[in-house]
């Protein structure tokens, strides 16, 4: 694996000529552009799992806005961009606790703020500040909810990447980046959210060539070496050309 210095959080690649930092939150930032990138933000995901009768701690809306406030502190964005399914069903914005609902009104009224819709969240959010848009083009770069076979510099979510790795005989599991130069695929920011694993099928389609993986660590990211991937149990490897 890559190794950085203990005190770097972050990585940055180039994607269609524009800078694009990684850091280990899960978070993307466009220092060009002053932009702050989360994806898959699932707010109130616990909540709607508990209204159908399957009980999950409710507090994963106030940890998620935890994580994403000492986020925005340490780059000082001017525009923050939610990459779709910040809310995990249409009622979620009700079951909100008036605490977090606060926050987040005051997070989006601080900031330029982007919603993009997503599969979760199809409809803006009647609630919070902010720009709800299905897409946007920042600095050469388009931002949407989930990958498209076609088209390049790309920067989407909607997969939840996630990369099991071994190493001296243990496995490590945690979310990722995955990109191949052209688009790049952000990992979950939600406190409640899984991960898909990034040897499943499901990716083929939007990488023509075998796709870089970043795994988030607890302070740092790591570039993964292809041959140190695990499958999840039954899970086919992608096999695309290099």
């Amino acid at each position: 694996m890559t190794a950085f210095a203990p005190e770097q959080s972050f990585s940055t690649l180039t994607l269609g000529g524009v800078p694009v930092t990684l850091d280990c939150s899960g978070a993307l930032w466009l220092e060009q552009a002053r932009t702050l990138v989360f994806s898959d933000l699932h707010f109130e995901k616990g909540s709607s799992y508990g209204a159908r009768g399957l009980f999950l701690p409710p507090f994963d809306t106030r940890q998620t806005l935890k994580n994403m406030a000492s986020v925005i502190a340490q780059f000082q964005p001017q525009r923050i961009i939610s990459l779709g399914d910040a809310f995990h069903d249409g009622e979620a914005e009700g079951r909100m606790a008036q605490e977090d609902a606060a926050q987040l009104e005051e997070l989006t009224t601080a900031h330029e703020w982007v919603w993009i819709l997503g599969n979760h969240d199809p409809e803006p959010p009647a609630r919070f500040g902010g720009q709800a848009v299905d897409r946007v083009e920042i600095g050469g770069l388009g931002f949407s909810h989930a990958p498209e076979a076609e088209g390049a510099w790309q920067v989407v979510g909607h997969m939840h990447p996630a990369a099991k790795v071994a190493k001296t005989g243990r496995t490590v599991r945690r979310r990722c980046f995955v990109t191949d130069g052209t688009r790049i695929i952000l990992p979950s920011f939600g406190a409640y959210t899984g991960g898909l694993n990034v040897l499943d099928d499901a990716y083929r389609p939007f990488f023509a060539i075998k796709p870089d993986v970043w795994m988030l660590g607890k302070t740092r990211v790591y570039q993964v070496p292809r041959a140190a991937l695990r499958r999840d149990g039954i899970n086919r490897v992608y096999a695309g050309k290099r």
